[in-house]
């Protein structure tokens, strides 16, 4: 679980603040490195083919290495090839479209790396053993954070690259070491015994897994099609709009979430089209998608339910939307990839340890939801901290301040909610509960984290943190309705 905890913790920062450098670099705007924020929504968005991952058997690779194994091989190769796409595209000279379908790639490989491994540690030890499991898979995600963050900004740098001589090479050895790390995940993932105790699949035959993954296919090409035949009417709202309500940034992230509700219909219509002529198996899809929602709705009931969705949903508002555009502040104050790699991406990263080991002892004494408050609390005035770096300028002692209060509180919030998350699923439907939760957690936030670029243009960084800040009051007001409904002392 260390090994594969550092395999998922390493495609995170190249899609986020490593990319974001390297564009920076470039002198791509903040505004459209923002956007490439959005090459993660497919972590947002796993609990769509979590079902398909969880039952369908792979060709060739099933019955060689076990269910789980094969889709952990496929995922880590596909992560790895991404990876490798990513260093093969030079923003200076080519279009950026081809990076974003790379990112695409990469951020899509990545959910479903973490989809596999999240069912192979529920599987693979007894309920006695999940909180060393875990354990473990957090310490390495952050050793791979720390690895694609400082690790690979001090290869850059070493490798000759630096904002005032932009060197695409450097980037691209960079960008290929990163990938030769998967050799070791691949490695793990041979030797490793596949799980004893596995979930029955749903889908009872070669006929039925072919019919479920054609019909996940026409899903999702109907959820692209809506995206691309509503790009020139979304286009003409936002201008109409927005000389309506004189506030464009508002006006794109309301237009984009309903685009995304239309492209989602669209996609469920499709879904439900092959159920009626009958192409996939009624009774399959009810297992695989609406029993496990239905489970959580008759546990906890409508109003309590919808109150801990919303909870989930809002939770991580604050530091997400602010991560997308620490980097480009980072850099705009004029601090080097070495200083950001000593200071952000490696003591940052062992003060988040830090904070989630601290935040589980005070999770043991005093349970979930006092220290869900308290991350909350924390979350938000630490951001305010952010307004007090951009007055101080290039000052390496105050970034240092920042980075401490801001990862240790992050670290302890963090502890916490994955916590609560897990006391939140229902054992006979783990695998795809837990992904519904941690697509939730991401969705909203990575949604308006790709606007960031655009808001800090038009606000400036100041008012911009102001904000990040005062997203975090609607989340108190939902922890303190909770924590009177929901009575959660130790998690499962």
């Amino acid at each position: 679980m260390l090994v594969f905890g550092i395999m998922a913790g390493l495609p995170l920062l190249l899609i986020f603040s490593t990319l974001s450098l390297w564009l920076g670099e470039v002198g791509i705007a903040k505004s459209e490195i923002t956007y490439f924020s959005w090459a993660a929504l497919g972590y947002s968005f796993k609990f769509v083919w979590a079902p398909l991952v969880d039952v369908m058997p792979l060709p060739l690779l099933t019955r060689w290495l076990g269910r789980r194994r094969a889709w952990l091989l496929l995922a880590q190769c596909m992560v790895m090839g991404s990876i490798i796409f990513m260093a093969m595209v030079d923003p200076a000279q080519n279009s950026l479209v081809w990076m974003g379908v790379a990112a695409v790639c990469l951020g899509f490989s990545s959910a479903t790396q973490d989809i596999v491994t999240d069912a192979y540690r529920i599987e693979s030890a007894n309920a006695e053993l999940q909180a060393m499991m875990s354990a473990s898979y957090i310490a390495g995600y952050r050793i791979g954070m720390l690895l694609a963050g400082g690790g690979a900004l001090f290869l850059a740098s070493y490798f000759g690259t630096s904002i005032e001589h932009y060197n695409f090479e450097a980037w691209q050895l960079t960008y290929w070491a990163m990938a030769s790390l998967f050799l070791v995940g691949i490695l793990t993932t041979l030797i490793i015994d596949e799980p004893k105790q596995q979930q029955a699949s749903a889908l009872i035959n070669r006929r039925h897994h072919v019919r479920f993954f054609i019909t996940f296919l026409l899903a999702v090409s109907a959820f692209i099609c809506s995206f691309a035949l509503t790009a020139d009417l979304t286009a003409l709202a936002k201008q109409k709009l927005a000389l309506l309500l004189s506030n464009a940034q508002l006006v794109s992230v309301f237009i984009e979430l309903i685009r995304l509700v239309f492209a989602g219909v669209a996609a469920a219509l499709v879904a439900l089209l092959m159920t009626q002529i009958k192409f996939i198996d009624k009774q399959s899809v009810t297992h695989s998608y609406i029993a496990p929602i239905q489970d959580f709705f008759t546990r906890y009931g409508w109003s309590l339910a919808w109150l801990l969705l919303a909870l989930v949903g809002l939770y991580r508002i604050s530091d997400i939307v602010l991560g997308v555009v620490a980097n480009p502040l980072y850099q705009s104050l004029g601090f080097t990839k070495n200083e950001i790699a000593t200071v952000v991406k490696t003591f940052g990263v062992f003060m988040t340890i830090f904070g989630a080991f601290y935040g589980g002892v005070l999770v043991l004494r005093y349970g979930v939801m006092p220290i869900l408050m308290l991350g909350a609390v924390l979350s938000a005035i630490t951001n305010l901290l952010f307004m007090l770096l951009v007055q101080s300028g290039h000052d390496i002692t105050m970034l240092y301040v920042v980075i401490t209060a801001d990862n240790l509180s992050g670290g302890l919030a963090n502890a916490a909610f994955i916590a609560f998350l897990s006391s939140l699923t229902n054992i006979s439907f783990t695998a795809v509960q837990y992904a519904i939760f941690s697509s939730l957690m991401t969705l909203i936030p990575k949604v308006l984290g790709g606007y960031s670029g655009s808001m800090v243009e038009s606000i400036g960084f100041e008012n911009f943190f102001l904000m990040t800040a005062l997203m975090g009051l609607p989340v108190l007001l939902l922890i303190a309705l909770a924590r009177k409904r929901f009575n959660l002392t130790h998690p499962q």
